[in-house]
């Protein structure tokens, strides 16, 4: 068929005019829908299933022992002991090593589209006896056509020209309608698309390692461990969950389940300063995945207009208090990086309505204090009820839970905050600010970024009533009394974030207290709660331990100010941390002993929680393989 010239062009304007009137929610759903395909770990509840997606079509393995005791998840950090290796974001290569009443084993995967291969391999001192059992599912309510033939079986989505035949390779023992027993004794490899021996999947399995291995060593040099690190816990934690149909990294799965109201759906939560963190080291290398996670936690935004302190299932959210306002922060990040205005067009409003929220709900004397709002009920679930209104749930919506800081505050009922002016939350509110003018003179609202940048510079001029030229510190304050509360946190270095000190006052919050051996520095870095507190001791969560983020927060406060030697030296010492406890075992700890850099001597500590990897992420940042959050000149 041929054109002439004017229909050409009329048919390129309206192919181009057909793609520019895409909303950037439809541009989102295409993104989602891009991402919720092939093989991956996708179910929270085990990793030792792979799912192909979208149709919902699962290999499961479990395990059992010469005893007949068996198990069906697995989990990092949880039981049984899991060391994680690779992980790459697709799912097209994993690595695993497990341990299990004497069995010992190491599961990798390698996929290609349909066509996926799963190895399980023997270990040095793994005890005989063990019994890998596969079995074929299908999952979330998808419908497939599941067939097994002795060492076989076939899985055919219905409603699509498709079957996957798999096969299996090594000591068979039994099968059933149901699943396919094999020994764990010798090397078993699950073929699905295609037949290969064993040897050939083990081939496949090494190109396709050594080709994501390369690939990261080559682009990282010196600082692979530290991107591997940070990588490998947040591909580990990507799941897709079947009650939103959405494509979410959570903090850890062993989170997920706690959290879950249908274990057979596996569950999932989110939480907010956590996620939007979570999309700023994603955005290192996945826009898709950094993308996801940043809307899908602003898209969770209250019918009071703030983004909760969680978000989970059947529209549970907390709906009395929010969270650290991150948000401005990590889509300005993101943004810098892959330059979309639909990205920033679709959370413009939101992050507006959050952050002008604070100013209407959270403040006393001009300056910002942590609460809790009693809201109408909506779901009735028992987890609505806790806390509310009361200053235990103020303590949520810190972030810093149990911090010290708090401890007999006074919580006025009426007003429904803590009488405590927060330095920390002060200070991120005006970054809050100038992040957000700084999106919205990006997309052209001017009269928006004049109100965000004249509301940031009142809350900037207030923070002086928090300094205390003596000490040489900002410090919370009592709202009742007016006078300042000594306790302190690494949140009280915040107002470097907001650009609030001078050059001179910055110099003595830095160098009598940041690097103060008796209160913040030391090997180990930067406590929770300073060394000379009474509660340091307590080495309890909030009280003591150290927190990725906070280093993080720190970190970016410092490189607003010239202390490039203490920023290279804060750099160092979180890689280190990081460092310890990923070299050994392969963990991402939750929080981390201020003493000895332990993060497994607590069980308040979870061994794979992805914001641990801020520590390493720091060190990216400062060596130049991530973009800093810079913002322009004001306008």
């Amino acid at each position: 068929m041929k054109y002439n010239i004017i229909t050409v062009i009329l048919l390129t304007f309206f192919s181009w005019n057909a793609r520019a009137q895409i909303t950037p929610q439809e541009q989102y759903d295409q993104l989602q829908r891009g991402l919720a395909a092939g093989w991956n770990t996708w179910d929270t509840r085990s990793v030792l299933t792979q799912v192909l997606m979208p149709y919902g079509a699962a290999i499961d393995l479990n395990l059992s022992d010469a005893e007949g005791d068996r198990i069906n998840t697995f989990r990092i950090g949880g039981s049984p002991l899991m060391h994680p290796g690779h992980h790459s974001y697709d799912g097209s290569y994993t690595d695993v090593s497990l341990e299990w009443k004497g069995q010992r084993l190491r599961v990798q995967s390698a996929s290609d589209g349909l066509k996926n291969f799963i190895l399980v391999t023997p270990l040095e001192g793994n005890k005989d006896g063990g019994q890998l059992h596969i079995v074929p599912k299908s999952l979330w309510m998808r419908a497939n056509k599941i067939v097994l033939d002795n060492d076989q079986f076939s899985i055919a989505p219905y409603g699509f020209d498709i079957k996957l035949q798999v096969t299996t390779r090594g000591e068979f023992r039994k099968a059933d309608d149901q699943e396919i027993v094999m020994s764990v004794n010798q090397p078993v490899a699950i073929c699905c698309g295609e037949e290969k021996t064993i040897e050939e999947v083990q081939d496949f399995i090494e190109k396709k390692a050594e080709a994501f291995v390369v690939g990261t060593r080559d682009k990282y040099g010196e600082c692979y461990e530290e991107y591997n690190a940070m990588q490998s816990v947040l591909a580990w934690d990507n799941i897709f969950d079947p009650s939103i149909r959405k494509v979410i990294t959570p903090v850890s799965r062993n989170w997920n389940v706690r959290w879950s109201h249908h274990p057979e759906f596996g569950g999932f939560v989110l939480f907010c300063w956590d996620t939007y963190f979570a999309g700023m080291m994603l955005a290192a290398d996945n826009k898709e995945l950094a993308y996801a996670n940043v809307v899908e936690i602003t898209n969770s935004v209250t019918e009071k207009g703030f983004v909760p302190n969680f978000y989970t299932g059947n529209d549970l959210k907390s709906r009395d208090r929010s969270q650290p306002p991150v948000g401005s922060l990590a889509v300005w990040s993101i943004y810098k990086k892959y330059q979309e205005k639909w990205f920033l067009e679709l959370l413009y409003d939101k992050l507006l309505q959050w952050n002008r929220w604070w100013d209407k709900n959270r403040n006393i004397d001009g300056l910002l204090c942590w609460g809790s709002s009693p809201f109408e009920k909506v779901t009735y679930h028992a987890r609505e009820s806790g806390g509310i209104n009361e200053l235990y749930a103020a303590g949520l919506e810190s972030g810093l839970d149990n911090s010290p800081m708090y401890d007999n505050i006074k919580f006025d009922k009426e007003k429904h905050m803590m009488l405590l002016n927060d330095v920390g939350l002060s200070s991120l509110y005006v970054m809050d600010c100038d992040y957000l003018a700084a999106i919205a003179d990006e997309l052209g609202y001017e009269k928006d970024a004049k109100e965000l940048r004249s509301r940031g510079e009142v809350y900037r001029q207030k923070m002086s009533m928090m300094w205390d030229d003596e000490k040489g510190l900002y410090y919370n304050r009592h709202t009742d009394t007016g006078l300042l509360d000594p306790r302190t946190s690494p949140t009280n270095f915040y107002p470097l974030l907001a650009r609030a000190p001078s050059k001179e006052q910055a110099s003595k919050m830095i160098q009598e207290h940041l690097l103060n051996p008796d209160e913040f520095w030391g090997k180990w870095v930067i406590p929770a709660t300073p060394r000379n507190d009474p509660a340091f001791k307590d080495n309890n969560y909030w009280r003591g331990r150290i927190w990725a983020p906070l280093n993080f927060l720190v970190y970016l406060g410092l490189k607003n100010y010239d202390f490039e030697d203490v920023r290279i030296s804060l750099a160092e010492k979180s890689k280190n941390l990081l460092l310890k406890g990923w070299m050994s075992d392969g963990f991402v700890f939750e929080n981390y002993n201020s003493t000895n850099g332990q993060g497994d001597d607590t069980p308040r500590s979870d061994k794979f929680y992805y914001w641990g990897a801020l520590l390493s992420y720091i060190g990216l940042m400062e060596q130049g393989y991530v973009l800093p959050p810079e913002l322009p000149h004001s306008k």
